[in-house]
């Protein structure tokens, strides 16, 4: 129901927000992100997709206005970056322990809960047979899955990917694209710069389109019945 929704807490408010280095990129952005959204950040290159999500991830300060995170202090927000970020020369193990580590609260118990969640977010990618591999040695489709299952075990409510899907293979799409559909499950936003249609389609619930500096927030239905024709033109003259 509607009237349900309009009651949650968003978990990302964002305030008249203007996202840039010295110019702005795109301005006056206004928008709240509910629990279990999932929104696709389209545009072409150079637009200031990277940005906004830096932004939010508050590794680059607005130049106006205010980016508020309702999250858990530790470990509420995740964020895979395009070069995903992993320690190289670590394993696969280590790796996903941080994910652990950042996500799971002080307590007597907190060795074994980490221990349980590396498993489970190792086995949900496929991964258990490569926790003692040094990342180095792997194939970039199994990197993704390796930054997936960090993302998992850290549980966050609130994760930024960018160019997440970017390279996978299609089976590989599938095991990264079923194993956050755990975190959905459990409340986890997410936010990602997305530059295949098809894969939008496949889950997104909400698309944010940067053009012309501003930030155009549809639903997925929406955005589908955007005369996808006309869309594409614009897109085609922008990407030159």
């Amino acid at each position: 129901g509607g009237s349900r929704m309009s009651i949650q807490q968003p978990v990302l408010e964002l305030k008249n927000v203007d996202i840039g280095y010295n110019d702005a990129l795109v301005n006056n952005v206004i928008a709240r992100v509910l629990p279990g959204e999932i929104i696709a950040v389209l545009g072409p290159s150079g637009i200031g997709k990277t940005t906004l999500i830096r932004t939010i991830a508050g590794l680059v300060e607005p130049l106006k206005g205010e980016v508020t995170l309702h999250t858990k202090k530790k470990g509420g927000l995740g964020y895979i970056p395009q070069r995903l970020g992993l320690v190289r020369h670590a394993s696969v193990r280590h790796n996903v322990n941080l994910g652990a580590k950042a996500g799971v609260p002080f307590s007597r118990t907190m060795f074994e809960e980490r221990k349980t969640r590396v498993e489970e977010a190792a086995k949900a990618l496929g991964i258990e047979d490569k926790l003692k591999e040094p990342v180095r040695r792997l194939s970039g489709g199994q990197l993704r899955r390796v930054a997936t299952a960090r993302a998992l075990a850290q549980r966050p409510q609130i994760l930024l990917a960018d160019e997440f899907l970017s390279e996978l293979d299609h089976q590989n799409v599938e095991v990264v694209i079923k194993a956050v559909q755990t975190l959905l499950e459990d409340g986890t936003s997410i936010i990602m710069v997305e530059h295949h249609e098809e894969n939008v389609r496949l889950f997104a619930t909400r698309i944010w389109l940067i053009k012309d500096n501003h930030l155009h927030d549809y639903s997925l239905e929406e955005w589908m019945d955007i005369d996808e024709s006309s869309w594409r033109e614009q897109y085609m003259e922008e990407e030159e």
